[in-house]
């Protein structure tokens, strides 16, 4: 992990928020936006996105080679989730890690998945995504979207070694698409990328995070 910043460090936590108020808006109402439903829920919160992240996400996919889509997984995860998410990830880690402290295992569990009070998901900001074909065939990135560190050896680290050619040029093609629409990856995890919460805050240098925790609302 070294040189690497996890979203369990003191520096995210401290990022100040200064929210804009830009509302959630359901990806699945674009048709040029391919949604996956592999982690669907009842009130579709996982393709909802803050506006101005969803704006971002066509300038990316805009700027794809030809034949290229992005493949929307997730999007705005509700703090319950969140929190059931990562308490059962920390359990799983300490029962590998029965010695280690617990700032220890937060620190092996950010890696993963983010701590409630800071995830970038329960903003709306942050977005899990891969690439596909036009007609939706996911292309090889050399793991699956959401392997854990433990299943994909590290593989599921942005830059790590070991993955083949095929998959280091797609991660570079998503890359190079999602930084030039103002998206920073998480570099534990090449399919996760934000806008505007407190870890895209603190990387570009920005003064305040431009969303906090969101709610859906439903008419």
């Amino acid at each position: 992990m070294t040189d690497i910043i996890l979203l369990s460090d003191h520096r995210v936590a401290g990022t100040q928020v200064a929210d804009n108020g830009e509302p959630l808006v359901d990806t699945r109402e674009v048709s040029t936006l391919r949604v996956d439903a592999r982690k669907a829920d009842d009130d579709g919160s996982y393709a909802h996105v803050r506006a101005g992240v969803l704006r971002r996400l066509l300038l990316a996919q805009d700027a794809l080679p030809s034949g290229v889509r992005l493949l929307l997984v997730e999007g705005f995860r509700p703090p319950a989730l969140q929190r059931r998410y990562f308490d059962e990830y920390a359990a799983a880690l300490r029962t590998a890690h029965p010695d280690a402290r617990p700032d220890r295992i937060r620190e092996l569990a950010s890696a993963y998945i983010s701590p409630p009070e800071v995830a970038p998901h329960v903003s709306g900001g942050a977005v899990d995504l891969t690439l596909c074909t036009a007609d939706g065939a996911e292309l090889p990135l050399g793991t699956e979207v959401n392997a854990t560190p433990e299943e994909s050896e590290g593989r599921c680290r942005t830059g790590a070694p070991g993955i083949g050619a095929e998959a280091r040029a797609h991660r570079t093609v998503l890359s190079r698409a999602m930084t030039a629409a103002g998206f920073v990856n998480y570099p534990t995890e090449w399919w996760h990328w934000s806008y505007g919460d407190r870890y895209w805050a603190l990387m570009t240098a920005a003064p305040a995070a431009e969303y906090g925790p969101a709610t859906l609302t439903r008419p």
